[in-house]
């Protein structure tokens, strides 16, 4: 795990190649772009985008600059990575491979917000999580279709429809 900030001296030159290989014509048919977006949101698509190629890490994989990356996301990431798919024989690099997964769901269930997001520190689970914070989160936060009460539940059942079980 790494933030962009701590490794940007790594990842610019590969972020700075994607900018000059992806027209802005192709970034807003992906992203939907609007005249009011901020030029940093723009940009940002590139930075998503450098850390699929091995040769932004040249401390890691000093000798190898080309390793195939397989990058797991959810659907809401495809574009980032259907842009990088096309700007890497540009580049002289091997397309990613995806994996998509379905969204984690809200620990608060549908009502909660659909996916759980980490910018909801106090509700997402992160590999970081103690086990006592992982408790205290699902014991929290949690939603399971179940009763108000263990009484209610026992008596009523849950409502599987809307159990977010896993």
């Amino acid at each position: 795990l790494f933030k962009d900030t701590d490794a940007i001296h790594d990842l610019y030159p590969n972020v700075l190649r994607i900018q000059r290989s992806v027209t802005y014509s192709q970034a807003r048919a992906a992203f939907g772009f609007v005249d009011s977006d901020s030029i940093g949101k723009v940009a940002f698509s590139a930075v998503q985008a450098a850390p699929a190629f091995s040769s932004s890490f040249p401390r890691l994989f000093p000798n190898h600059p080309d390793l195939p990356c397989l990058v797991p996301c959810a659907i809401d990431q495809d574009p980032y990575f259907r842009i990088t798919r096309d700007a890497a024989p540009k580049l002289g690099r091997r397309k990613p491979a995806l994996l998509h997964s379905k969204f984690i769901p809200a620990l608060q269930g549908e009502e909660g917000g659909g996916k759980m997001s980490g910018s909801e520190g106090a509700t997402a689970i992160f590999l970081s999580d103690t086990p006592k914070q992982l408790a205290s989160k699902v014991n929290k936060h949690a939603f399971s279709g179940g009763q108000a009460t263990l009484e209610e539940h026992r008596r009523l059942g849950g409502d599987p429809s809307i159990d977010v079980s896993f």
